[in-house]
């Protein structure tokens, strides 16, 4: 637990006050955990003089800090008499991350100037300000919209950034100050709804990371900005209606898992589909399903059937498991309960890794299978089967992946799973195999 008592993965508490000026064409008041920032958007007739006659607009930010948004008063810049270089960068990070999702040509030849005040500082004020300033940005383009100044709404796309680092050889999400100070690395990433990367700004801040490192860091960013564009969608309510009018026809599909590893997989080896992808985490009234089943075919039908039933929309489940030689199959479709009921990852790889002990390097061949169970509502369920067989490590290799990821090294190769880049290793694992046969059955229904 950290010291606000939040998980390394959870986002602090977000809280969104639209309208909160009363001039403003569109405002928010953004508070996330003790980060505070006021975001206005100012609409102006007419662009700058080197884009007249292009017959498109422009959108722009200015970032503030208030003297007393810190621990100790800050001259104000006006003061000083020009902006520092870190208020410059990070007002044009704001106006470029805001710009890779507008349509500058249905804007017209208008300015959107998005001022963003942070109020009180605490940690990631550059990526609570571009969260902010999207909601501010899409309530002007509303009010243009309502007003019939323009004919066709011009947000693309969702948008939101957060910020993520190693603390303390940790993955954490949305740091705080403290945390950012004492970050081994920081990053900070600016994503879209549809789950593209706008900006990446990392930094080694006491030694090199590793690609291991930075893959983790930016699944986290990824779960964490799938949070904050479902609080964005929650806070603009029927404003949101013209953005998702703007999105491909999608259909919904809920995967039967909660756990982030699995879902980032899945949504990545899914990519490409035009589908909104759910995870349990979005049904949290959902009960758990008994996964009593003698394989994973049916473990798979279990779960598939029953998230069918409860959410009513198609649903995808896998069960997946590893099988080793030398132990006749265990720990098979026990694999995530290997250790116990509420077992981690670490205790289950400890377990294994007790039970083979002395075994030789010839004798360690493994299997890991993957299921996948496909539910519609009214339909025959289907399914898809995936393997990769391999070898049992005696000591845990790499830093990425989940489960038994750091123990496995599959035929061909000489690193793990958990030591291999995601690319390489839905290439070749055994969910990958698995999806990649779903995805061409679901590509069918879409």
């Amino acid at each position: 637990m950290r010291l606000d008592g939040r998980k390394n993965n959870e986002l602090r508490d977000l809280r969104m006050t639209r309208g909160y000026l009363c001039y403003a064409e569109g405002s928010v008041l953004l508070e996330m955990g003790r980060t505070i920032v006021l975001c206005a958007a100012s609409v102006e007739d007419g662009t700058a003089a080197w884009m007249r006659g292009e017959q498109r607009g422009w959108v722009t930010a200015e970032y503030s800090l208030l003297p007393r948004s810190t621990h100790k008063r800050n001259q104000r810049e006006a003061t000083r008499g020009h902006v520092s270089g870190r208020t410059s960068e990070i007002q044009r990070l704001i106006g470029r991350s805001l710009r890779a999702v507008v349509d500058l040509e249905a804007l017209g030849e208008r300015t959107i100037r998005i001022d963003c005040d942070v109020l009180q500082a605490d940690g990631g004020t550059r990526t609570a300000a571009i969260t902010g300033a999207y909601v501010a940005l899409a309530d002007a383009l509303n009010r243009l919209l309502r007003e019939g100044k323009i004919a066709t709404f011009p947000l693309k796309d969702y948008l939101a950034a957060v910020s993520v680092g190693m603390v303390k050889h940790e993955a954490m999400l949305d740091l705080t100050f403290t945390e950012d100070s004492g970050a081994d690395v920081d990053l900070n990433v600016v994503m879209t709804g549809s789950g593209h990367f706008v900006e990446l700004q990392g930094t080694a801040e006491k030694k090199p990371f590793s690609r291991g490192q930075l893959q983790q860091l930016l699944d986290l960013a990824a779960e964490g900005i799938h949070n904050l564009i479902e609080k964005q969608r929650l806070a603009l309510g029927e404003a949101a209606f013209p953005v998702e009018r703007r999105q491909p026809c999608q259909r919904k599909l809920v995967l039967a898992t909660a756990n982030r590893g699995k879902v980032l997989e899945l949504r990545e080896l899914l990519d490409g589909l035009p589908l909104d992808i759910l995870s349990l985490t979005d049904f949290p009234r959902v009960p758990p399903v008994l996964e009593d089943g003698e394989t994973f075919a049916a473990n798979a039908i279990l779960k598939a059937e029953a998230i069918c039933r409860h959410t009513d929309e198609t649903a995808i489940a896998d069960d997946s498991g590893l099988e080793v030689d030398c132990l006749d199959g265990r720990p098979g479709v026990r694999s995530a309960r290997f250790a116990g009921e509420q077992a981690s990852d670490a205790a289950n790889n400890a377990l294994l890794l007790q039970a083979m002990d002395g075994v030789p390097l010839e004798q360690r061949g493994a299997c890991f299978t993957c299921v996948i169970a496909l539910a519609r509502p009214g339909l025959p369920v289907v399914t898809v089967e995936g393997r990769c067989r391999g070898r049992i490590t005696d000591v845990p290799q790499g830093t990425g992946g989940f489960g038994y990821d750091p123990l496995f090294i599959p035929e061909g190769e000489t690193r793990t799973f958990a030591g291999m880049d995601r690319e390489s290793k839905n290439r070749i694992s055994h969910r990958g195999q698995a999806l990649q046969k779903m995805k061409a059955i679901l590509a069918k229904l879409s």
